[in-house]
């Protein structure tokens, strides 16, 4: 998580988030947690070491969908 790119990559989602209507505050707490869950699923497979900033992109729509299964409030 510490290469180049990946405060890009946080910064990128916060912002998106922020324009899907969360508050500040909000966004940033949600980007950070999604974030290193792509973060851990990316190093899940791919290992720690040759983890990539541009890995974390591509991760992120399985982060996603974790958090929803984990935290969904939809009953139906």
């Amino acid at each position: 998580m510490a290469t180049g790119g990946s405060g890009d990559v946080l910064t990128g989602l916060m912002a998106a988030l922020v324009c899907q209507g969360l508050a500040p505050y909000n966004a940033a707490r949600l980007g950070v947690y999604l974030h290193g869950l792509a973060g851990d699923l990316a190093a899940r497979e791919l290992g720690q070491e040759a983890m990539i900033a541009s890995d974390l992109n591509r991760f992120l729509p399985e982060a996603f969908q974790e958090y929803r299964a984990r935290f969904s409030t939809d009953t139906a």
